[in-house]
């Protein structure tokens, strides 16, 4: 019966997946999604297809005293989603969760802390990456996402895809941003991304078949910005006018 049961969610998984990207969701929005699915599976023994409102409850109560308004939220989304497309059954418990509001401002780094978080960190690839987010404005998922195509020195833009609400934008490409950016792919050179992962080391960055691990750039940037003293919780937020990192060689990636 437990085998019934775990065979039936992992078919029931999968079609989750496949409604989500049908529907069009970020990958990103995909992830959270069907992790809330396989956490709250797990809480209940893969049987999550006749939940009561006073299991609901129950558990979402227990989330909430580990995980931020965040996650349960994801959590309530995914379920809700997991509901209406794959059970196809109407959602058992409307309006059981209503986070507070708030309104929070984001962190602004300014041009002599951007200098202090770009001189201690020491890994190349990370140290390049983390001026481009500040110059050009970007969100973290925009600048993994950079391709060598995006860039246009022509026009001295850069065409950021995919943005929030799956919508392109361009954004001003300040003459130092470039210049880096330039002696940065003179030293990976692959030939799609900008930003190519680390797994091979500089000669197999040009093979790399993914950029940059999400995970990676935000641990070192958690540690970078700890040990500058930083208390600040966003990444640095945009201003052309600091200075890119300089070195007497090319860094490596």
């Amino acid at each position: 019966m437990e085998s019934l049961s775990a065979n039936t969610f992992d078919q029931h998984s999968q079609l989750h997946l496949q409604h989500l990207k049908l529907k069009g969701m970020q990958p990103k929005t995909i992830d959270a999604y069907a992790r809330a699915i396989r956490r709250i599976g797990k809480r209940f023994d893969h049987q999550i297809d006749a939940l009561s409102e006073q299991q609901l409850t129950d558990y979402f109560t227990e989330l909430l005293e580990s995980h931020s308004w965040s996650a349960v939220k994801l959590d309530l989304y995914g379920l809700k989603f997991f509901y209406a497309h794959v059970l196809r059954r109407p959602w058992v418990a409307p309006g059981l969760i209503k986070p507070p509001k708030s309104q929070r401002l984001p962190d602004i780094v300014s041009v002599e802390e951007a200098q202090r978080l770009f001189a201690a960190t020491r890994v190349g690839s990370y140290r390049v990456f983390f001026f481009t987010l500040y110059s050009l404005g970007l969100r973290l998922g925009e600048g993994l996402r950079l391709q060598v195509g995006d860039i246009d020195a022509l026009r001295w833009r850069v065409h950021v895809r995919d943005s929030k609400g799956n919508r392109d934008r361009f954004v001003p490409l300040p003459q130092a941003t470039h210049a880096l950016l330039r002696r940065f792919w003179c030293v990976h050179r692959h030939p799609v991304l900008l930003f190519p992962n680390r797994h091979g080391g500089v000669n197999g960055a040009a093979r790399a078949t993914s950029p940059l691990d999400r995970g990676g750039v935000q641990l070192t940037l958690r540690r970078v910005t700890q040990s500058c003293g930083l208390k600040k919780r966003s990444p640095p937020t945009a201003c052309a006018t600091a200075t890119p990192p300089t070195s007497s060689r090319p860094a490596p990636v």
